[in-house]
């Protein structure tokens, strides 16, 4: 087979690669799929580019670095790191929610949802389950609530 052949068979090969990569992310064949275009690209243009091993494995080891690092940053550009969300309990004040089991004073077993988080709460009053609430303070992982003024 001719340097030729194996230039366009690496090349083909590493299109399909970014193709299925593409078809399905996270299939990790963007590196290998790139490093073989790459190799091809220079198998085609380089005259005796695959008769001398060396210059083959250097090639390959020098696109691989190349072609990782490139890899690395385009992601981190891509998908940039965000701080979790936490929800700190004095952003809950203010806040409406339902009641979703029975809230009485000097008992944290009653419980409310507060957006789509379930908080264990207590009340100066007994609130029955349904309820709509607001919470006027917030203590470590439970609310204070009393009954919203319809």
């Amino acid at each position: 087979m001719d340097a030729t052949t194996i230039a366009i068979i690496l090349m083909i090969a590493g299109l399909i690669l970014l193709i299925i990569e593409a078809l399905t992310p996270g299939f990790f064949a963007v590196v290998p799929g790139a490093v073989l275009v790459v190799v091809g690209v220079l198998g085609y243009f380089i005259k005796d580019f695959f008769e001398t091993w060396y210059l083959l494995v250097v090639a390959v080891i020098i696109v691989t670095v190349a072609v990782t690092a490139g890899t690395i940053k385009l992601y981190q550009a891509l998908a940039k790191p965000e701080p979790p969300t936490t929800t700190v309990v004095d952003s809950l004040v203010g806040r409406e929610g339902v009641v979703m089991s029975d809230v009485k004073p000097g008992n944290l077993k009653g419980k409310v949802r507060i957006g789509s988080d379930s908080w264990s709460a207590t009340s100066e009053d007994i609130i029955r389950a349904g309820a709509e609430v607001v919470v006027y303070a917030a203590e470590g992982v439970h609310v204070k609530v009393r009954a919203k003024d319809l």
